[in-house]
């Protein structure tokens, strides 16, 4: 890993936590979606601890999200797996850029390089089911979870007092982070759906800008959301298509609502 970039990282992950804490609320490992949060800032030029001499690269995006959730997901029509099987318990970056750079910017290479991240895939966008493939080319890199990296934002972070929520449960507790407003209706007037989306554990993630969303549910399953089709690719949703969403999707939209994950253009509301 390589300095000013893990320097860069860091910093930025350290303001992601202290600035949009929100972004982990729904996640295990809190360190390693800072720094997911982290590497999307920084690529995409928004990142307040960039180094003096950093060239910006117009028309970079990130997304981001678990390989075995991408693999359930795209694995029957997408050629991504040839190289690379899915790996447990990692995360893979797909870093998009314009195709007028003959290779991967150096920019790109040195954050993932200095994140500890290694490269599987590089290509055409329009071959990798982008949203957005028109003059674009794709990056891929996988980085595990419990990189030691981790552990040098965690002594950044460290504060006894964060880990313990007021009532005393461990922060991100599901009813610590969905809070009802005196405008919403009893938990009981709930529709079933609305009621489960409210009251399960699960885990959202942004997994690619243009409003798709993964969605770790408590059975451990993975599904993908698209808040913009609206669409899951749950069974619920595949058989039923119940009006107003599966619980899945209806749990995507109150992250979202109350900035608990990225809007599905990859940013945080500003009032965060």
């Amino acid at each position: 890993m390589t300095e000013p970039y893990l320097t860069t990282v860091l910093e930025e992950a350290e303001h992601v936590a202290k600035q949009h804490d929100q972004v982990a609320r729904t996640t295990d490992n809190q360190t390693h979606e800072y720094l997911r949060y982290a590497v999307l800032r920084v690529l995409e030029g928004e990142s307040d601890h960039l180094p003096a001499d950093w060239t910006p690269i117009d028309g970079v995006t990130v997304g981001y999200g678990s390989d075995d959730a991408m693999f359930d997901s795209w694995s029957a029509s997408e050629d991504w797996w040839e190289t690379v099987p899915p790996q447990e318990a990692c995360t893979r970056f797909r870093v998009f850029f314009p195709d007028d750079h003959q290779t991967v910017p150096h920019d790109i290479v040195d954050v993932m390089a200095a994140l500890g991240a290694w490269r599987v895939w590089t290509g055409s966008a329009a071959a990798c089911g982008s949203y957005d493939h028109r003059e674009r080319r794709e990056v891929h890199y996988l980085w595990p979870e419990g990189h030691p990296v981790e552990a040098l934002l965690a002594n950044r972070l460290q504060d006894p007092e964060a880990a313990v929520a007021p009532d005393g449960g461990r922060s991100g507790d599901v009813r610590d982070r969905m809070v009802v407003t005196e405008h919403s209706p009893q938990h009981d007037d709930l529709e079933p759906r609305t009621s489960r989306a409210v009251d399960e554990s699960m885990a959202v993630s942004l997994l690619e800008k243009g409003g798709r969303y993964e969605v770790r549910s408590a059975s451990g399953n993975w599904y993908e959301v698209d808040v913009i089709s609206e669409s899951c690719t749950c069974p619920d949703w595949r058989k039923r298509t119940p009006e107003g969403g599966c619980k899945h999707l209806r749990r995507v939209d109150q992250e979202i609502k109350q900035g608990r994950v990225p809007r599905p253009d990859g940013r945080l509301p500003s009032n965060s």
